[in-house]
């Protein structure tokens, strides 16, 4: 019998061991003093979103993105997200910096203004995808937000890894294959993360205005999942009748990028009937089914660097996958940067698991009960009955996830062990104890902290930003650090203006020449 894969990564030694490369990428919405979607410019203090490395927007011109760089360490990384917050929250005027996944007051399509990136072909690229998606799933569902964890191992790990299995590929190709073992587990487990860090069980009213739904009633303003984990990820979030005609495989690398291609190099007709332009104006990049590959809602993706220019299918064939970007989770309203320690360690623990893992391949009958446990949870997950089919077996939700932390817990024995402390036991034990007697898990406590403040959706979101900004303004920047984003903002400005000069193509040459590549 082969040796499992846990017990060979037992023979790493703690030297040989250089932990996880980790960032994050957290969404959120500019609000104005009045709870409502902020409808001005993105702040110039800010600088370039289209060439700012830290601070950029997403669908919407009001949707901020912070974006830190790579670390080795989960304080470093946090100590960034915070930094970049605190910069951003000092330069929010009297607008806030919205704290949940579901947005504050909107009023409809027209509310919602598409980001901007001026005038040079990239940036006007980026501005004519955005209104694709506008045309294609309507604006409501852009302006939600969330964090992306972005998570890699060392080279040192996978030249250590690839020689205690024998392997004999590329590391190239070693390393995307295993990066997709990771992704197959991650799916059939991914329902846990939405138990565990879900935090949007409720919304504003005006988020569903005349749109048919069963949700409950928590006041005049303000509708509620009863036993939601994540509106975020369910029915009224992100889906769309297009992507659902798709199969996107996610057991290796080609057939994940050969069935993204198709789709980009699908028409639909519904699609086709609306044109790429109205007039002389662009409104989406192309017919397809999907645009680009970011149109593709998922939620894992596996990542690779890509160049200017360079579309991420194109570089994950030339340089394989770099890294797994996590795209499930919800804000952490309770955080001033939308995620926390506990969960950021437990989610290092929990991918390292869905590596080490025996990982079989996915087949349709197993891909449809995974998509039906990750529905369940986010739409029922607080149901203390709900079952979720595992192994062939309908068991409870409780047993299935304290399974999964069981299984867990040897793993963070041994990386405790190696790093002299606690960390991974710690994390552990925070996602054991929300799952114990009344649940505390995120989603419930979103809503106890709403009924106990006697604060709708709206009210108690603007209640937690205003919060969050003040003790984060507050807490202010040490002059090098505000120094450091000054520069940025100031060069970020600077190279956008000059991408706008070099450009000598007219968009509709440089459209044209971009997806003939």
């Amino acid at each position: 019998m082969a040796e499992s894969r846990h017990s060979v990564f037992r023979q790493f030694a703690a030297s040989d061991w250089d932990g996880f490369l980790k960032g994050v990428e957290k969404e959120g919405l500019r609000v104005d003093r009045n709870g409502f979607i902020a409808q001005t410019p993105h702040p110039e203090a800010l600088g370039s979103a289209l060439t700012h490395p830290r601070i950029t927007t997403d669908y919407s011109e009001a949707l901020l993105e912070l974006i830190t760089p790579v670390f080795d360490s989960t304080a470093g990384m946090l100590k960034s997200l915070r930094d970049i917050h605190t910069f951003v929250q000092q330069n929010l005027g009297d607008e806030v910096f919205w704290a949940t996944s579901m947005p504050c007051e909107l009023d409809g399509d027209p509310s919602i203004p598409i980001a901007e990136y001026g005038s040079s072909n990239i940036g006007q690229l980026k501005h004519v995808y955005r209104q694709g998606l506008a045309v294609r799933y309507g604006r409501m569902m852009q302006s939600i937000a969330g964090a992306h964890y972005n998570l890699s191992l060392p080279d040192s790990f996978w030249h250590k890894w690839q020689e205690l299995l024998g392997n004999e590929q590329s590391l190239k190709d070693f390393k995307s294959d295993q990066y997709f073992w990771l992704i197959r587990n991650f799916r059939r487990r991914s329902w846990l993360l939405m138990l565990l860090f879900g935090a949007s069980p409720a919304l504003d009213a005006s988020f569903v205005a005349g749109v048919n739904h069963d949700l409950s009633r928590f006041d005049e303003r303000t509708w509620f999942g009863e036993y939601a984990t994540s509106l975020r990820m369910g029915d009224l979030g992100y889906h769309n009748n297009a992507q659902a005609s798709l199969n996107i495989c996610f057991n290796e690398l080609s057939t994940y990028t050969q069935t993204l291609d198709r789709a980009i190099h699908t028409t639909w007709p519904a699609y086709e009937s609306i044109g790429t332009r109205r007039g002389d104006k662009f409104i989406q990049i192309n017919t397809s089914v999907l645009q680009i590959e970011n149109e593709y809602y998922s939620a894992v993706r596996p990542k690779r660097t890509t160049q200017r220019e360079e579309k991420p299918i194109q570089a994950l064939e030339a340089r394989g996958v770099e890294y797994i970007e996590v795209r499930c989770l919800d804000l952490d309203p309770f955080s001033p940067v939308g995620v926390n320690e506990a969960q950021i360690d437990f989610l290092d623990l929990f991918l390292l698991d869905c590596l080490l893992a025996d990982s079989p391949r996915i087949g349709d009958a197993e891909c449809e009960r995974l998509d039906d446990n990750y529905k369940d949870v986010v739409a029922n997950g607080r149901y203390r009955e709900l079952a979720l089919c595992r192994g062939g077996h309908r068991t409870p939700v409780s047993d299935a996830a304290n399974d999964i932390l069981s299984q867990l817990e040897p793993l963070a024995e041994l990386l405790d062990s190696w790093r002299g402390d606690d960390t991974y036991r710690n994390a552990l034990a925070a996602q054991r104890e929300v799952l114990t007697g009344e649940w505390t898990v995120p989603s419930a406590r979103v809503l106890d902290a709403m009924r106990s403040s006697g604060l709708g959706h709206r009210e108690w979101g603007m209640e937690m930003a205003r919060q969050h900004q003040q003790s984060l303004r507050q807490e202010g920047l040490g002059d090098d650090v505000r120094r450091a984003f000054e520069a940025m903002t100031s060069e970020s400005l600077t190279e956008q203006a000059d991408m706008e000069s070099a450009d000598t193509l007219s968009f509709s040459e440089f459209l044209e020449q971009y997806l003939r590549s």
